[in-house]
């Protein structure tokens, strides 16, 4: 059996289930990973991924808040990850690493194929402008949504990831304060990291209209929040980020493995092993 050495970078980073997806995945292909998370604040984490990768480290995934600074890390990059201008996963190759963004695949294929929405013809918000939002908006796009709003609470933030987009007729800035005055939207999401802290900033009920479907990108206890929100204000559907993380996770080990692994059973796993902490879809 062979045997890799993985890891996830994050700060904070010990509440991470993908120790435990890349475990249930190297049992199901028969891969010996060793995956394990590691916690790195930005100014530390340039020498962390140094460190790991003189330990033999051969990929890694990175989350909140060191996306962007993966981007710039990589010695190249995919088109996906240059387009969102983040990294979420990290190959080694040679002596440098090789940055991708599994965030968006990851995303489209939890909400067509697992939760069975179209996103075809949607009308967007996406809230939030950070390397969450960043890996996702464009396959947002690629997937048939007609419009994206980008609201965040840094309007330059919000300018600056619709530029990257390159979309003018289609992406638009805009700020929270004008959030009352945008309509109604098919499909909401939620990519920063508000509610970690038990609250989320009041959104507007003319939001909401016949079919929005409301998705966090987050999972846990840190979904609860917004998606209190959306099932009080009658979303037709409220999403948590758990099929994302798996999808995302199944991208990243195929990127390292040159294996495609099973991702339902290791949600429902998931799920089932962890319902107190999730809400409900």
């Amino acid at each position: 059996m062979s045997s890799t050495l993985h890891a996830v970078f994050g700060h904070p980073v010990a509440h991470s289930l993908s120790p435990r997806i890349h475990a249930a995945f190297g049992a199901q292909t028969g891969i010996d990973v060793h995956y394990t998370a590691i916690d790195a604040a930005p100014d530390t984490f340039a020498d962390a991924l140094a460190a790991f990768a003189d330990a033999g480290g051969t990929g890694a995934n990175v989350t909140l808040p060191l996306k962007e600074q993966a981007h710039a890390l990589a010695s190249t990059r995919s088109a996906r990850a240059e387009r969102a201008g983040a990294v979420n996963t990290l190959v080694r190759q040679g002596e440098a690493w090789h940055g991708d963004n599994t965030d968006g695949a990851g995303l489209v294929r939890d909400l067509t194929e697992r939760h069975g929405l179209d996103l075809r013809g949607r009308r967007t918000l996406l809230i939030g402008a950070g390397g969450a939002a960043r890996g996702v908006a464009p396959a947002l796009l690629e997937a048939g949504i007609t419009e994206l709003f980008v609201v965040n609470r840094t309007p330059a933030r919000a300018d600056a990831l619709a530029d990257a987009l390159g979309e003018p007729g289609r992406v638009h800035p805009r700020y929270l304060e004008q959030l009352g005055e945008l309509g109604e939207f098919e499909l909401i999401v939620n990519s920063t990291s508000a509610g970690r802290g038990g609250a989320f900033p009041s959104l507007p009920r003319s939001l909401v209209g016949m079919r929005t479907a409301a998705v966090d990108l987050s999972y846990g206890e840190a979904a609860v929040p917004f998606l209190a929100w959306a099932r009080a204000h009658e979303c037709r559907d409220a999403i948590d980020g758990l099929g994302m993380l798996v999808e995302q996770a199944a991208e990243s080990f195929e990127l390292w493995h040159d294996v495609r692994p099973q991702t339902a059973p290791v949600f429902e796993a998931l799920r089932a092993r962890d319902a107190s902490l999730f809400t409900a879809d």
